[in-house]
């Protein structure tokens, strides 16, 4: 049986050494971190995941000043929105929560996050950074993938990685964390022509094509490490993954589950971002380097 990637685990205890952190360095820094998650509209699954994510900053000591704006806002009222946020001096962190409501365009509105303040990791700036080694706060779910490999003692050096969907928030910057810990990478996404013959040869595979139950026994082998980045509901109850986990569970030499994988490490590394951030501003020092890509 597959070994099993257990990002729950994982995120309670990071959580225990970022709560430590900020114990040790409330003081010099003179105030706790602050995180500020705005959301706009009142899509449902994303007051489940602000929620959480409030929930986790309470777990920790960070302090949250998210906002909720109205679906009907302009673009200007949530761009002076976040223009608030980055003029606040007790917010180390933003987030705005996606997806928006139709008519909003993400990108100028993510354009309008301080860098240093972009705690999501998907500024502009902050994609270039990482393309080019430099630091920066890194994108949550691919950086949460990376921690759980290394805790799991799984070295991409050297390995063969297929990254299967090619967005932004996933699948490119996970490439490039990938590559930048010398693993030989490929993208896969829906043109690609033959994906189970690719996948197959696979050392780790990481899954975020954004359909349920995608890869089957067929796309792995017996050597490969498979990360689901994929959560959806199923019409009769339940959720799953990008892959048929009951298929892979028997083949795949470790996997994530769905859920209790990818998604806690997410939000820990969103608190990760934040807690950088904050010492950073403060000029004090911390033991996180290793959760850094």
């Amino acid at each position: 049986m597959a070994l099993r990637l257990d990002g729950k685990a994982l995120a309670k205890t990071l959580e225990l050494r970022l709560q430590s952190q900020i114990q040790s360095a409330s003081q010099s820094a003179g105030r706790p971190p602050g995180l500020a998650v705005l959301r706009v509209g009142d899509d449902p699954a994303s007051a489940v995941y602000v929620a959480n994510k409030e929930k986790a900053c309470a777990r920790i000591g960070v302090e949250s000043y998210g906002a909720h704006i109205p679906a009907d806002a302009s673009a200007e009222q949530v761009l002076e929105a976040i223009h608030a946020l980055n003029d606040n001096p007790r917010v180390d962190g933003i987030l705005l929560q996606l997806p928006l409501p139709q008519g909003l365009d993400e990108t100028p509105l993510l354009a309008a996050i301080n860098p240093e303040k972009d705690a999501d990791g998907l500024h502009t700036l902050n994609l270039g950074r990482l393309l080019k080694g430099e630091q920066g706060p890194r994108s949550c779910t691919p950086a949460g993938v990376m921690a759980m490999l290394r805790s799991a003692d799984i070295d991409p050096a050297g390995r063969r990685a297929v990254v299967v969907g090619r967005s932004i928030l996933v699948g490119q910057p996970m490439a490039l964390m990938l590559q930048a810990a010398n693993a030989t990478v490929t993208i896969a996404h829906s043109r690609t022509g033959d994906l189970a013959a690719l996948t197959r040869q696979a050392d780790i595979l990481v899954v975020a094509a954004g359909r349920p139950e995608m890869l089957g026994a067929e796309h792995v082998s017996p050597s490969t490490v498979v990360v689901d980045v994929g959560i959806h509901r199923r019409p009769e109850g339940g959720l799953c993954g990008d892959v048929k986990a009951a298929e892979l569970e028997p083949i795949a030499a470790a996997l994530s589950p769905v859920p209790g994988g990818v998604g806690p490490m997410t939000v820990t590394m969103l608190l990760v971002n934040t807690v950088v951030a904050w010492c950073r501003r403060h000029g004090v020092d911390h033991d996180l380097a290793d959760l850094i890509i």
